[in-house]
């Protein structure tokens, strides 16, 4: 699998389970605008045959190259940047969620969900579309996750997939700012996640970035409760040039918890509609 059919297939998958992404990608075409994705990131557990260091191969293979670390110490996640082989492909961004800091009943949820994933199921770049690789859990254990981390009650109903895509605010021309973007996807009814203010980071750390609030689906758990559930949102990343006159090519901690909430569900009650 060649690298266009590798981003081909996730954003096909991820539209699937986010249609707002696709409207607001057609609305800035209307608009003239020329949409460039400045980063892909993904969700997972350090549990099983899907930590981060059994999914980076498939990254490195298709030519992206590890560059920066990323600590969340308060949503108990690591991660890491990685850069594409060419300035035209996505940066990617990929966490996981450290379970051991997370109760011993909740651990147990988890190792019951990764206990089923087939050996076979990781060997192919695939898997970071390959949604839920174990049966559903129950509303119960959902709950129970979230009780203490949003993340892994997510991943656990979600699965591997991108969690979201970027348009480069970089790339516009009529929308060449954050506000305007923002702006305009207002118009086509979408809220925008509040969480650290509309708009996070700044000109002085080199990236502004701003999210949707994520979709939402009817789920249907184990035992056959269905309830509303988040999915998928899209960002929006505008970056500056450092002191070295190039573009910064990382990503801002402090900004990217606040992205992180994008999936949440309170913060949607305070969100325009």
């Amino acid at each position: 699998m060649d690298i266009q059919q590798f981003f081909a297939a996730l954003w096909d998958d991820y539209v699937a389970m986010t249609p707002q992404a696709q409207k607001i990608q057609d609305a800035f075409v209307a608009d003239g605008e020329t949409i460039v994705n400045d980063h892909v990131a993904f969700r997972t557990f350090d549990r099983g045959p899907i930590t981060l260091a059994a999914l980076e191969p498939h990254l490195l293979a298709l030519g992206y190259t590890r560059f920066a670390p990323y600590d969340f110490t308060e949503k108990k996640l690591r991660a890491f940047g990685y850069l594409p082989p060419s300035a035209n492909l996505p940066r990617v961004f990929l966490s996981e969620l450290k379970c051991d800091e997370l109760s011993l009943p909740a651990q147990s949820i988890i190792d019951e969900l990764v206990s089923q994933i087939p050996p076979s199921a990781t060997l192919e770049p695939s898997v970071l579309w390959a949604g839920r690789l174990w049966q559903a859990p129950t509303f119960a254990q959902y709950q129970r996750l979230m009780e203490e981390s949003e993340y892994a009650a997510w991943l656990s109903i979600i699965g591997l997939r991108a969690n979201h895509f970027t348009i480069s605010v970089n790339a516009l021309t009529t929308h060449d700012t954050l506000d305007k973007v923002l702006a305009r996807v207002e118009v086509l009814g979408l809220s925008i996640n509040p969480a650290g203010g509309r708009i996070k980071g700044s000109p002085e750390v080199l990236l502004e970035q701003a999210s949707t609030l994520a979709d939402r689906q009817s789920f249907t758990f184990a035992g056959g409760e269905q309830h509303e559930i988040s999915t998928c949102y899209y960002e929006f990343a505008r970056r500056y040039v450092d002191g070295d006159g190039q573009l910064y090519q990382g990503f801002v901690a402090a900004s990217a918890d606040k992205i992180f909430e994008s999936t949440n569900t309170t913060p949607r009650e305070n969100a325009p509609s």
